[in-house]
């Protein structure tokens, strides 16, 4: 119903740098987006449950993970219904596939539609 969209992993080297992309789009049986409430980013590393990253109200409060707190950032443009996550001073145990996920206001439907990326893998390699 809604289509969520992560791009921008790939294979950096400790210390480096990465931005995770996420778009949200509509399909014909939920109408365009509205509008994107709060939006999460997740993580699962081989071999590990999925956790918590990041999260972005409507209202802009973030809440990072303690893992994460000081080298990533999470941020939105909701003119383009998009949200990104900067990782800097990336580390090993960084390695994982990273998830987008938000709660979606459409057109057609009543409800937000909790809707899920396929996820984008993020290896950090020396």
């Amino acid at each position: 119903q809604v289509k969520m969209a992560e791009s921008g992993g790939g294979l950096v080297a400790p210390g480096g740098s990465l931005r995770l992309s996420c778009s949200a789009s509509g399909s014909a049986t939920s109408g365009n987006i509205f509008r994107i409430l709060d939006m999460h980013w997740y993580r699962q590393a081989p071999g590990k449950q999925r956790e918590f990253v990041a999260s972005i109200s409507v209202s802009g409060a973030t809440t990072y993970a303690d893992s994460v707190k000081g080298r990533f950032t999470i941020s939105r443009d909701d003119a383009q219904d998009m949200g990104y996550l900067q990782m800097n001073s990336l580390k090993l145990e960084d390695t994982a596939v990273y998830y987008c996920n938000a709660e979606v206001k459409t057109m057609l439907l009543f409800n937000p539609v909790d809707a899920w990326g396929q996820g984008t893998l993020v290896t950090v390699s020396e």
